[in-house]
């Protein structure tokens, strides 16, 4: 990845992202510094917290990182996935009904979730829901579509 440019964020800035990042996720980020990092090949730039890359910004949609997410452990808008799906989702694979054992009722189509494995709760994906959360659960179907996972060019991303 090719930085393109980097600056900080001014107040105003900082104050409607971290509005975004809690609404979204339950995470108040509280950090001291806010970089923006944007990138000349990737559909997203990066937001440093604190030295960081805690969050991503997808055109106008900011959304934690797994790393960020893992960091600061979200409270809302997750997808747990069981032990079987955890090497798919790991490597990118879309998250598809039979593994998901509990989804956050609140999500709805369209929004980006947090991709958690059962046992231990960590993040292992950011994926957007084509479903809502209360029909995340069943037999068969793609039901959340993976857009930054571990081990991505994202998840290795650094300054």
């Amino acid at each position: 990845m090719q930085v393109k440019s980097r600056h900080h964020l001014r107040a105003d800035e900082i104050d409607e992202l971290e509005a975004a990042i809690e609404s979204k996720t339950g995470v108040a980020l509280g950090g001291d510094t806010y970089e923006m990092v944007e990138l000349a090949d990737e559909p997203f730039d990066v937001v440093l917290v604190d030295g960081e890359p805690d969050v991503v910004q997808f055109e106008e949609e900011a959304f934690l990182t797994v790393q960020g997410a893992n960091r600061h452990g979200p409270s809302e808008g997750i997808v747990t996935v069981d032990a079987g799906a955890i090497s798919f989702v790991s490597d990118g694979a879309d998250v598809m009904r039979p593994g998901i054992v509990e989804a956050d009722a609140g999500i709805g189509a369209g929004d980006l979730v947090t991709i958690a494995e059962e046992t231990h709760g960590k993040v292992l994906a950011i994926g957007r829901a084509l479903v809502d959360g209360e029909e995340m659960t069943g037999d068969s179907g793609k039901v959340v579509e993976s857009v930054h996972h571990v081990g991505d060019e994202l998840f290795e991303f650094s300054v």
